[in-house]
């Protein structure tokens, strides 16, 4: 256990009242009676995957994306458009497209639909967006925050194809992430892995089904469970839909990005921070903190559940900046993001990890 693990350990200890002498004691594999916590309501994410509301403004309503698979969620109506940032965003299609403009949207369906608006097609279309680069660059996908001036490539259904793997270990080598509209796909693929070796299976490919298993409404920890649950030394059958591409980009497979790169969050001074319920709002460009507490809880999101999700990333900071001890923040994840059912040694990690970026402990 190295110097810093021991002084967060020895950190929470105070913090609960405890002596430094009991700090020995403290095992991180029972962290702070995070066994305590009970399973929270669904949280909020699942609002992203719920059908989509209409609103697109003119002609007729477009389909908005993949419904839940859990059907409709109960959340807050859409706020009025008065309450909505009047903000103009510049546009394209990744494979090659006019230059659209699009404004009025507060979280990534309503921006889905405002494209698929510009560009007349449905916005079920719509795979994942770019910020300022047209090619599959997972280091530049869109989460949660755009920059004020950042430029949004779209990324539609390519070719649809369909892959027998063998699973011939346990790790298949896939980080999975999502659209926040119904759609997973995968982030990165691991060098030497098993998927590695299968050339017709590449980054940004969306995951339509699993043995015939439809996904699409899944959010990306129920995949990437699927994926970890398949047996070891037998054969599945992926189904998969793979990003238009331009001429420059055939043949192009690439790993995704690389692990501790950090979210991406545009070029303007300030961003766009766009929420599944509630307006989006305009904020400030995160601080080095924050920058770095949340690429760390990106990294431990991969490791621990085999998912990257800069905008949980950044909700788990948010909620953890200002925590005394694991356990306050065990009862706030378990608030907000109860469905996730973090396990113990994660929340401690968490914790820990946000503490490490308060210090400039890197």
């Amino acid at each position: 256990m190295n110097a810093g693990a021991n002084e967060r350990m020895q950190q929470a200890s105070e913090a609960q009242g405890e002596s430094p002498e009991c700090a020995p004691c403290f095992s991180p594999l029972m962290p702070l009676g995070l066994g305590r916590r009970k399973k929270a309501p669904p949280l909020v994410e699942n609002e992203e995957a719920e059908p989509g509301r209409g609103g697109l403004g003119v002609g007729e309503p477009g389909p908005l994306g993949g419904g839940g698979a859990g059907g409709p969620q109960m959340g807050l109506p859409p706020p009025p458009p008065a309450l909505r940032p009047r903000l103009v965003f510049h546009t394209q299609l990744a494979h090659g497209s006019p230059t659209g403009r699009i404004e009025g949207f507060t979280n990534v369906k309503e921006l889905y639909g405002k494209i698929a608006e510009a560009f007349r097609l449905p916005a079920a279309e719509v795979m994942f967006c770019t910020l300022n680069t047209h090619k599959v660059d997972m280091d530049k996908l869109l989460g949660g925050q755009i920059g004020l001036e950042d430029f949004i490539f779209a990324h539609i259904k390519g070719q649809r194809k369909e892959v027998e793997v063998f699973k011939s270990e346990e790790a298949l080598g896939l980080t999975i992430t999502d659209n926040g509209a119904g759609y997973a796909f995968i982030k990165r693929i691991k060098e030497g892995s098993v998927i590695d070796h299968i050339q017709l299976i590449s980054v940004g490919d969306m995951i339509e089904a699993i043995n015939g298993q439809s996904l699409l409404g899944c959010r990306h920890y129920e995949v990437a469970r699927l994926l970890k649950e398949l047996p070891r030394g037998r054969t599945f059958t992926l189904k998969l839909t793979e990003p238009r591409k331009a001429f420059d980009m055939i043949s192009v497979r690439s790993g995704g990005g690389r692990p501790g790169s950090g979210p991406q969050l545009g070029t303007g001074r300030g961003t766009l921070r766009l929420r599944s319920r509630g307006p989006a709002t305009v904020e400030d460009v995160p601080s080095a903190f924050e920058e770095k507490a949340i690429e760390k809880v990106d990294d431990l999101l991969e490791s621990y559940m085999g998912i990257r999700d800069t905008e949980l990333a950044a909700t788990m900071v948010e909620l953890g900046k200002d925590k005394r001890n694991p356990d306050e923040l065990a009862e706030a994840l378990d608030e907000r993001l109860g469905d996730f059912a973090f396990p113990d040694e994660f929340v401690f990690d968490v914790w820990g990890a946000i503490g490490d970026a308060k210090v400039g402990r890197f």
